[in-house]
């Protein structure tokens, strides 16, 4: 009875019709308006910002440029600048055997603390201490203190047995450890400042374990903190050993180069402050307790201490013509950790100092100025971001839309005087200018992406991930050294001695760089759709460009180590 009903009900209820071709119309008036009042604006107004930040980065290219070709024409040494001489003694070398020889000389020679930190550098630990302990100053004016946080019990053995042959050549050196790794870096140097001994020290020289200076390198930078009380750091430059290994070795050298050719040079220049790099540098330690001392709340701990030394009215001097040979991480997912610690801390300083750097008080408008836009949002924000927005996104999109049209200078003329100005850097590898900038262009996603990681202070912001050191692994390893990876166990005669192999599984994902290979596959689509429908000459650029991030995704960059197939 009550199913009859409501089967009358429903039978007197017209049927409701779908008129399909005005839902479709519908949603096409939707779609212009949409096209018209939001995407088009949104596209117009990120082609004006990334056009307004890569005039600035223009500008910038060019004042660095002027500075470092003015001081050359001038004949500007830092040893004119500043007071410069050396320091005079019968002999200095670290050698107990030379000790004999010095008589009353060393003390004219301020104590110096060597620090080394080490984290699991099986590669190159020998190499490190070795060019410490053969640094010619005064044995009983130096230290050489090996700061050794690696986890790994063999590693830390081997660090020990090292140092321990050198303290028996007469060597002052130490071999410390520490309970933890809080801070990482920033915390074993923190950690290796308490110790008596370092009390009596006036400068610290920082080398990282793949650092070896030359001999003379104290005699040619300490006088310059000697003779200028004002003067907290100096810094030198890096020579890199592993530079011809591959063509990803090539591309850092190249933009590393320009850095300390021209970035660095023209800081210290005009300004007497520049970004410590973390190693092959000297301090003043009275500098570094004036300005608090290592922080390990980012993770450049050596630009958080370089900007709170400025901040205090200390001065930095640049000396080029020093140069300290270290290796280049030759893998890229090696590369790729170094940078993304390397955009993802001063984005997150950036934040992090920004009202303690308009609040100052001991520094200048102008190096205030110097410091939050030259320094941070033009050098560690904007070139990272217009990099990626513009060259990867802004200009392959604009090809759908025939509304946006971006000026020829825009495209051309201004991105080609920049590169043209960074690759005076390495003029030798000028050949290879196309393929730097279109890896550049590909590492951009990856720097982007840390920026603003260290920005919203989220997520990776402090994933600290030791840049890993080949040394010899790439070529065959003694057979010994092979055995010792091998665990030994007790067994019965008839159990293999070698535990049986299995075949290690491996991700799709973990094998290739998928980001990458999806905004290569995005960026040769609009190149096809350049081709066919748009025509606005941007295709031959967008098929290259997306073939970089092709080739990098699926890791036809860079070498490969060796790789243990059992787990």
């Amino acid at each position: 009875m009550a199913a009859g009903v409501w089967a009358g009900v429903w039978a007197e209820v017209p049927a409701v019709r779908v008129d399909w071709a005005a839902v479709a119309a519908q949603c096409a008036w939707a779609g212009a308006q949409a096209r018209a009042f939001l995407v088009v604006p949104g596209i117009r107004l990120l082609v004006l910002l990334s056009l307004a930040m890569t005039v600035m980065i223009l500008l910038e290219k060019l004042f660095v440029a002027a500075v470092c070709y003015a001081a050359k024409a001038l004949g500007h040494r830092p040893e004119r600048r500043y007071q410069w001489r050396p320091i005079a003694a019968s002999a200095c070398k670290t050698g107990g055997d030379e000790e004999a020889g010095l008589g009353g000389g060393s003390a004219a020679f301020p104590v110096v603390l060597v620090q080394i930190p080490m984290y699991n550098e099986r590669e190159v630990y020998k190499l490190s201490i070795g060019a410490a302990c053969a640094l010619e100053w005064p044995a009983d004016r130096v230290v050489i203190q090996v700061l050794d946080d690696s986890t790994d019990p063999v590693v830390k053995d081997l660090v020990e047995i090292e140092c321990q042959r050198w303290k028996g050549k007469g060597v002052n050196i130490k071999y410390e450890v520490r309970g933890n790794r809080k801070g990482y870096k920033a915390g074993a140097l923190k950690e290796g400042l308490k110790h008596d001994y370092v009390h009596d020290c006036e400068f610290i020289a920082m080398f990282d374990a793949d650092f070896q200076p030359e001999s003379d390198f104290l005699l040619r930078t300490v006088p310059f903190l000697v003779h200028n009380p004002d003067i907290a750091l100096v810094q030198t430059r890096w020579k890199f050993v592993n530079s011809d290994e591959c063509l990803l070795t090539r591309f850092q050298e190249m933009s590393l180069d320009y850095h300390f050719k021209f970035e660095q040079e023209a800081g210290s220049i005009v300004y007497s402050f520049f970004g410590f790099n973390g190693t092959a540098g000297v301090w003043r330690i009275s500098a570094i307790d004036d300005a608090g001392g290592w922080k390990d709340r980012t993770t450049v701990e050596d630009m958080d201490l370089a900007v709170r030394t400025a901040l205090k009215g200390w001065k930095f001097v640049y000396v080029g013509a020093v140069k300290v040979r270290s290796e280049l991480p030759s893998t890229f997912k090696a590369y790729r950790f170094q940078q993304h610690r390397w955009s993802c801390g001063p984005a997150n300083l950036f934040k992090k100092m920004l009202i303690e750097i308009l609040e100052n008080k001991k520094v200048s408008f102008w190096s205030k100025l110097h410091l939050l836009y030259d320094f941070f949002f033009v050098g560690k924000i904007a070139a990272h971001t217009v990099t990626f927005i513009y060259y990867c996104f802004a200009i392959p999109l604009s090809v759908f839309f025939p509304e946006i049209q971006i000026p020829l200078w825009g495209v051309v003329y201004v991105p080609t005087v920049i590169t043209l100005c960074k690759a005076l850097g390495s003029p030798s590898s000028f050949h290879l200018v196309i393929l730097w900038v279109l890896f550049e262009n590909v590492m951009s996603l990856h720097r982007i992406k840390a920026a603003v990681t260290g920005l919203l202070d989220a997520g990776r912001v402090n994933e600290w991930v030791v840049t890993e050191k080949l040394g010899d692994a790439n070529k065959t390893k003694p057979a010994m050294e092979v055995l010792d990876a091998v665990k030994v166990i007790d067994v019965e005669l008839t159990t293999p001695l070698v535990p049986k192999l299995k075949k290690r599984r491996i991700r799709l994902w973990d094998k290739y760089n998928c980001s990458e290979i999806f905004v290569g596959t995005c960026i040769i689509i609009c190149g096809f759709y350049d081709v066919l429908y748009a025509n606005k000459g941007y295709y031959i650029y967008l098929f290259i460009q997306g073939l970089a991030f092709l080739v990098v995704g699926f890791e036809y960059i860079g070498t490969r180590p060796p790789t243990p197939s059992a787990e």
